[in-house]
């Protein structure tokens, strides 16, 4: 069982990431600087560790914008080898999208324009440079994007940057004894995707937050390589999942769980108004503390909505076809449809504007090393598009699945079927996002025009 946590070290606050600023003053554009660089960082007390991180020395600032923005984000690459920076979750055209056919060189700036337009989500953004994916973000190299509208403005929801609404990157690291994190991939890791001995959550190992005696919403993002992760409180209290991947539920989900494969995100709001202060709980995956609670502060009074926005269902009636993507293969002979990754040849070609079926299957085998005995979950992930999960092997999806999702799960043996408009053109990725996998060719290409 992975214990959280390294002997010795003392707790510090939960570093909280900057909001990064915009350089245009105008109402309806956005201007923002981003520059990838190496640093070093203490992760451990008296030992420095190597690093990457955007406009810092390990992960990077929040980028914050509202829809109907003209945005502008100027990426330098400071490091010693290309990069690229992917807008995940980001509906725009391929050119765009930061993929591996927009690599930037050591030294220079790339500068993609692009207009906000759709709902507010919680979204992230991380390299995606080919067959080094996996150690360019376990390095440090991610970040949050935030999207806001009108409908999440007018929610009486908790909103304060880093007070009540709280941003949280879990990943998990292996760390050797000179405090480096190991990169090094095993056969272990090749099959399974890299998974470390400790947990990060926004770059800190067992971090505190004081929270107010009231709601607080947490945005989680599963940063992590490769790891599934179980969330939930250590006092097994219920909380409320109000957004998944591409935005807002339609209404509030009671839990008392939630779990999130790579890349996914959900938005959860606990109340911790029963509690008195100074007391203290936790966010736990399984039985590691990632995250303590220390009630300090006013109490607050936001009631959740029983209505957060409405989603127009896409009906699958309207869908112009279906495609079949199916997960096979185990180590470095991962595949989609018997195919890897090839970056001269297109897999798929879409119509814009058209809606799509795509019944996603998980047919890879791992034995007894994976999940269930008979495998390991893959989370599927597509550029520039968000997907309505019409079922699980023929049954309606989880309540917190029904909104907005741009990477799901797919168990051992299961069938996922997802609904999507293609509204954007150009080229881009679909893959897995345990990294490793990705970067060893559990990836295609589809082209939108």
């Amino acid at each position: 069982m992975l214990k959280n946590g390294l002997s010795g070290e003392s707790q510090k606050p939960l570093p909280i990431p900057a909001l990064l600023g915009d350089q245009d003053p105008s109402p309806n554009k956005a201007e923002f600087f981003l520059t990838a660089q190496q640093s070093t960082k203490e992760f451990i007390e008296g030992k420095m560790t190597p690093t990457y991180g955007y406009n810092g020395d390990f992960l990077g600032p929040v980028i914050r914008v509202k829809r109907g923005n003209d945005v502008t984000v100027h990426v330098e690459n400071k490091l010693q080898e290309q990069t690229t920076v992917h807008w995940h979750g980001l509906e725009v055209d391929g050119e765009f999208d930061g993929g591996p056919h927009t690599a930037i060189n050591e030294g220079d700036i790339w500068s993609p324009n692009f207009k906000i337009d759709q709902p507010a989500a919680t979204l992230w953004f991380h390299p995606h440079l080919l067959h080094e994916t996996g150690e360019q973000v376990y390095k440090g190299l991610a970040g949050l994007f935030y999207i806001e509208d009108d409908v999440s403005e007018k929610l009486p929801l908790p909103n304060e940057y880093g007070v009540n609404d709280i941003p949280l990157i879990i990943q998990d690291r292996k760390f050797t004894s000179d405090g480096e994190m190991n990169y090094d991939l095993g056969m272990h890791d090749v099959m399974m995707g890299l998974q470390g001995t400790a947990i990060l959550v926004n770059g800190a190992i067992n971090p505190f937050l004081e929270v107010p005696k009231g709601k607080v919403r947490l945005r989680i993002l599963n940063g992590s390589n490769a790891r599934v992760y179980n969330f939930h409180l250590s006092t097994q209290d219920d909380f409320w999942q109000i957004a998944s991947d591409g935005g807002l539920l339609e209404k509030p989900v009671q839990l008392n769980n939630v779990v999130l494969g790579a890349a996914e995100r959900a938005e959860i709001i606990v109340d911790f108004s029963e509690y008195d202060q100074g007391d203290t709980l936790f966010l736990n995956e399984e039985n590691n503390n990632l995250l303590e609670f220390r009630i300090n502060g006013e109490e607050n009074n936001f009631d959740i909505p029983n209505q957060l926005t409405d989603i127009e269902r896409i009906s699958p009636d309207s869908a112009t076809n279906t495609r079949k993507f199916v997960f096979q293969g185990m180590g470095l002979m991962v595949n989609i449809n018997g195919k890897q990754m090839d970056i001269d040849r297109i897999d798929e070609k879409l119509l814009k504007n058209t809606t799509e079926i795509w019944e996603v299957s998980n047919d890879s085998g791992m034995g007894m090393m994976g999940m269930d005995g008979g495998g390991m979950a893959h989370p599927f992930h597509a550029h520039g598009v968000q997907f309505q999960i019409l079922d699980r092997n023929g049954q309606e999806p989880p309540e917190n699945e029904r909104g907005w999702k741009d990477t799901f799960l797919v168990y051992p043996n299961e069938t996922v079927r997802a609904i999507a408009t293609f509204d954007h053109e150009g080229i881009f990725m679909y893959h897995c996002h345990i990294l490793e996998h990705e970067d060893a060719g559990m990836m295609g290409q589809f082209q939108v025009n």
